[in-house]
């Protein structure tokens, strides 16, 4: 009786989860307690590579249960402090609030964004072209918009290419409902099809994901960390970006065209070209949606547009908090849709949620880090270095910790240690400035190397559509990893070459600025 018990609590342990997989976390939650009693910073790092393996199996089992029970037992015996945890929840309240509201806000305006990318995904048949032109959108919106907000836009886009695909490969119509997950309706050689617009998918959903570190690292308002980084230099959003440009274009420039040769080599899992006979189910598709097309349907468009120059003013305008204008769209267009029930409005906050949480998990896992001092030698080891060397340390030290912990976590700790240095004395305002390019670009460009590194791209590995394209850990890391060797070298360089240069331009400018001020008045420059 008590086997058979026993036996009936490990099948319900992590579900469907396989076997190996369960005997790991339960050896982790084993060994914890007595590594952390050994050494507490070895207990930390071990807690950290456990963490991270949750998330490289993501499509085994979703993160949030095991990497929860890792971190409920760090929390009881004493890694860190509920206390903590919350405080670290508080001070990254805007992320948080971003994926709950801002998320849902984007549900509510998928039909245009359904409607405009299927019209560029007919009408563009190179697949080069459509590439770039995703590549490139992303960049622009990531600009202007938090790279969370962009890759649930993209994240929407292709659910609902895949949905109508795989609609009409199962036999139904357009309008029919439909399980999209399960794949055991479609025959061959409409499954060929199907694998091959997975590839197709994929390649455009990792064309984006990476778009949106080239354009977020460019403003204030691009990642959340830019915005503290913004805030401790005393920056506005044209400084920001006239500081970081002399490293930010050369590497939009360079990404740009690796997207271009990893298109036409078809190397590292890009390449695929788009099935005719799906090109032929969504073209029918947007011809259905032109004929079918009603005044309200048209009006609906309409408005979810303006909404959406709602939404990219008042982003770039920063009138406020990000979660906060989401909470807007949601106001908004739910109200031109005419959804106005709650089951309905519900259905909008099931795609964040989950992940909401997980993030919570992991903000937990931030307290850890910090209790546990893991990153206070390395910060301590790259503050010894002087001028320029200095400032290559700053940078390759912050894209090595960004590739294992969130660039936000290591963004905020990096400038804060530099502010507290330069009202201590120990650097010079001009080597602050310096340093706070490095930081930003290092948390920024390397940290595409991992899903881990960015939370858009976690949340792409966490999303619905990950399982459905097939787009495992291993494949986001693979391939990323052209695009993480072009632009952290490419980075790089532009740091040690062109900081410099820089800031004596903005200097000169400033004392331009000062002596016109002085004459002005009628006074001295001196």
């Amino acid at each position: 009786m008590q086997t058979s018990m026993v036996h009936a609590l490990y099948s319900n342990f992590l579900g469907q989860a396989p076997q190996w997989y369960k005997n790991a976390i339960i050896a982790f939650l084993v060994i914890n307690p007595f590594v952390f009693m050994l050494s507490p910073y070895a207990a930390g790092w071990l807690l950290v590579i456990e963490f991270i393996f949750t998330l490289a199996m993501a499509l085994k089992c979703y993160p949030l249960q095991p990497g929860g029970l890792l971190l409920f037992e760090a929390l009881f015996i004493g890694m860190t402090t509920p206390e903590h945890m919350k405080h670290e929840l508080v001070v990254n309240i805007e992320v948080i609030l971003l994926l709950v509201f801002m998320v849902a806000g984007i549900y509510f305006m998928k039909d245009l964004l359904l409607f405009l990318f299927t019209k560029l995904l007919v009408r563009v048949k190179n697949k080069v072209v459509l590439a770039v032109a995703f590549a490139g959108s992303a960049a622009f919106l990531s600009a202007f918009l938090d790279a969370l907000t962009v890759v649930a836009v993209i994240i929407s886009v292709g659910l609902g290419f895949y949905s109508i695909y795989h609609k009409v490969a199962s036999g139904k119509d357009f309008h029919h409902s439909h399980d999209h997950t399960q794949d055991d309706h479609i025959e061959q050689p409409k499954r060929e099809d199907l694998e091959q617009f997975r590839a197709f998918l994929r390649s455009l959903m990792m064309h984006a994901a990476i778009g949106t570190a080239l354009g977020g690292v460019m403003t204030m308002v691009g990642e959340p960390q830019n915005l503290i980084i913004a805030d401790k230099a005393g920056w506005d959003f044209v400084e920001f970006f006239f500081r970081m440009s002399p490293i930010t274009i050369p590497v939009f420039v360079c990404g740009i065209l690796t997207t271009i040769v990893l298109e036409k080599t078809a190397s590292f899992g890009y390449g695929a070209k788009l099935p005719e006979l799906v090109r032929a189910i969504l073209e029918d598709y947007n011809n259905h949606i032109d004929a079918e097309l009603t005044k309200r349907d048209k009006a609906k468009l309409w408005c979810q547009g303006i909404i959406a120059v709602w939404l990219v003013v008042s982003l770039a305008g920063h009138f406020a908090a990000v979660g906060l204008i989401g909470l807007s769209i949601i106001v908004l267009a739910s109200t031109v849709n005419g959804v106005i029930d709650e089951h309905s409005i519900g259905k909008a906050f099931e795609e964040a949620l989950p992940f909401t949480a997980l993030l919570a998990v992991f903000f937990g896992v931030v307290s850890v880090i910090i209790d546990q001092g893991l990153f206070t030698p390395v910060i301590d080891w790259v503050l010894t270095f002087e001028g320029k060397t200095q400032l290559i340390m700053f940078y390759l030290a912050n894209g090595l910790l960004s590739m294992v912990s969130d660039n936000v976590f290591v963004g905020s700790v990096y400038i804060t240690e530099v502010t507290t240095a330069l009202k201590h004395g120990h650097i010079t305002r001009d080597q602050f400035d310096m340093l706070a390019v490095a930081i930003n670009t290092g948390t920024n460009l390397p940290s595409v190397a991992t899903p881990n590194g960015q939370a858009a791209f976690l949340f792409m590995l966490t999303s619905a559509i990950a399982p459905l394209l097939r787009l495992s850990y291993g494949r986001m890391v693979l391939m990323s990893l052209p695009y993480t060797v072009v632009l952290t070298l490419v980075g790089l360089g532009a740091t040690y070459l062109a900081l410099h240069d820089v800031t004596d331009l903005l200097y000169n400018l400033h004392l331009i600025e000062h002596h016109s001020a002085v004459m002005a008045e009628g006074g001295s420059s001196h």
